[in-house]
Order: C-alpha cells, then structure tokens, then sequence
C-alpha cells in the first residue's frame, strides 16, 4: 500500500472515529436531559433487539403503562399520572435507549467493512475492538443502572450513575484520541515544553475528576440544595458536611459534602486550565488553549447559573453538555502538545 492510500484510510478512518464521538457526545447529553425531565425510570423492561419498536396503538401503550404503574417511581411519586403524561417521559428514555443502538451500528457495520477492505492497521485492531467492547459493556452498566431504581426506592444509585457516565466519558474520549491520532499522523508543527504537556495532561485529569463529581451531584440530587454562591448559605465550609457515619460515606452519599466537593474540584479546574493557558504563552499553544479557557469561563457560568436557579432543564443540560465540551477541548491541547512534545 503507497503512502498516498494510507493517508487516505487514516483520514477516512479518523473522521469516521470523529463522528463517532460526536454522536456520543449527543448520547452523554439526552443522558442527562432524561435524568432531568426524571424519565430514565419510565421503560421497567430492557429488550435489547425488540426494544427499539415503540408502542404502536393504544393497546401497546396502555401495556406499557400498566407495566410502569407497578413501578416504585409510579406508586411513591407519580401516582395519577395520565397516559399523556406518561408518554412525555418514556420518549426521552426510548430515545436515550435508541440512540445508544444506533452508535452501536454506526461504529460496528463502518468498522467491518474498513476490516474486510483492508483499511484498519493490524496495530489497530485491539484498540478499535476495546472500543466495541466497551460499548458493550456501556448498555449493560445502562440497564444496571436502571435496575437499582425499580425496586423499593425510585431513585437510581449514585454509584451505577457515575459508573454509567464514567464509561461513557472514557468511551467518548478514547474515540476523540483515536481519531485525532488518524487525522493527524506524524505531523510536527512545534515543541512543546514537559511541564506544558504535563499541564495539559493535568487538567485533562481534573475536568474527567469533576465530571465524574457531577455525577455524584445528580445521583444524590445535590444540586437542588444550598443554592447559594459563592457561600453555601453564608458558610465556606457548610453544617452537615460530615452527618454521615461512617465518614467517607460522605463522600458520596451525603449531598451537602457532594455539593462541597464539586465546587472545590471546580475551583481546581478554574486553576488548572489557567495554569495551562499562561505555560502555552511562552510557547505559541495560544489559539487552543485560549479556546479550553472560553469554554472553561462558559461553563462556569452555566454551573453557577444551574445552582442559584435551582436547575431548570435548559441550564442543567447546558451544563452537562459544556462539561464534556470543555473535557474534548482539554484532550486537543493534550493530544497536540504530546504529538509535538521535545
């Protein structure tokens, strides 16, 4: 194979990978838009072949909601909702469910075809075949999600949620490497310094680290509480923080501690990022870095905004979808100051 064809095939390939993580990305936000509408309990059943046909007629649909009527969430929460109003909230989750099917097609039925025309690098195969697996393994972490709220309690656990959103992330950002590794080959542009590279490496680490905190926040509802800012009702460090015995349980039960972390863990974001963006000055890695910096300012507004204004739908998406926005701008300075790394 000339070099002209592997070009050709990494940059097919590496767009494809690109598409991929977009798609993603829109999955990782009705994600969050289904947990805040609270419609991820509204399917009681997983079908992984035949879930992807909705209801058709009344019939179907009123079998369907006799089946959600048996539900904890129906029974302690929305007992008397109408079949209208039932139809609201399972649509969010069919199309969460449904687009998690269609990544699964858009990335396996390309990716046998790129192996049957020759296309993938045989170093590639382990790294493109992880990724189906994960995938895989992303609707089953799903549906164990959902599980832990049908019985007893309508409320998912907080750790199969972060676990659910932590896969999704590291499905997410290996796609965006994968691709940008492809879409840019060996190409040199500059050097960049160890302490740069290690910076970008660094808030890379923190973004993924408040993210999964997020996580915890929706999990336990944290962010419905203390809506104050920048104290926590008049108080830096808030009462209750450590209510729960034993301690560390409060790391992640215990909403006002939950609360707490994910603000300072901001704060660290806030540090990092900037950090970064002044070692890029001495070395010309501006113009991206600039970029992680607006998003960083957006996203900061957007969480402070979701917190006073008791997160609204509009808000508390954006937020979600800023987070990740800013953790795929992280990964572009990272991949490209480690590409060009001295």
């Amino acid at each position: 194979m000339n070099h002209n064809s592997q070009y050709q095939h990494a940059t097919v390939l590496g767009y494809w990978l690109l598409f991929c993580a977009a798609v993603v990305y829109l999955m990782v936000v009705v994600g969050g838009i289904t947990r805040l509408t609270e419609s991820g309990l509204s399917m009681v059943d997983w079908k992984p072949i035949m879930g992807i046909i909705p209801p058709i007629g009344e019939q179907a649909w009123m079998a369907e909601f006799n089946q959600y009527r048996k539900s904890p969430e129906y029974l302690l929460v929305n007992k008397g909702m109408s079949l209208d109003e039932f139809k609201n909230i399972f649509y969010w989750e069919y199309g969460h469910r449904v687009l998690g099917r269609v990544i699964g097609m858009i990335y396996l039925f390309p990716l046998i075809l790129f192996l049957i025309k020759g296309m993938v690098p045989k170093a590639w195969y382990g790294r493109l075949f992880g990724l189906l697996v994960l995938g895989g393994l992303q609707g089953l972490m799903g549906w164990y999600m959902v599980k832990s709220g049908l019985v007893d309690v309508p409320d998912v656990s907080q750790y199969r949620l972060t676990a659910h959103l932590g896969l999704a992330l590291l499905i997410f950002a290996a796609m965006l490497w994968f691709a940008l590794d492809f879409l840019r080959g060996d190409r040199v542009t500059q050097k960049a310094s160890v302490g740069y590279v290690r910076s970008t490496g660094l808030v890379v680490v923190i973004v993924s680290i408040m993210i999964l905190s997020g996580g915890f926040v929706a999990g336990t509802k944290a962010g419905y509480i203390i809506n104050t800012f920048p104290t926590m009702n008049g108080e830096w460090l808030p009462s209750g923080w450590l209510a729960i015995s034993p301690a560390w349980k409060n790391l992640f039960e215990n909403p006002v501690m939950i609360q707490f972390i994910h603000r300072s863990i901001a704060v660290l974001v806030v540090i990092a990022v900037l950090s970064s963006f002044v070692l890029s000055l001495k070395q010309r890695f501006t113009t991206l870095n600039g970029l992680v910096v607006l998003i960083m300012m957006v996203q900061v507004c957007l969480g402070i905004s979701a917190l006073v204004l008791k997160v609204p739908l509009a808000l508390g998406a954006a937020h979600q979808a800023g987070a990740v926005a800013l953790l795929a701008s992280a990964l572009l300075a990272a991949h490209l100051a480690r590409k060009d790394k001295a």
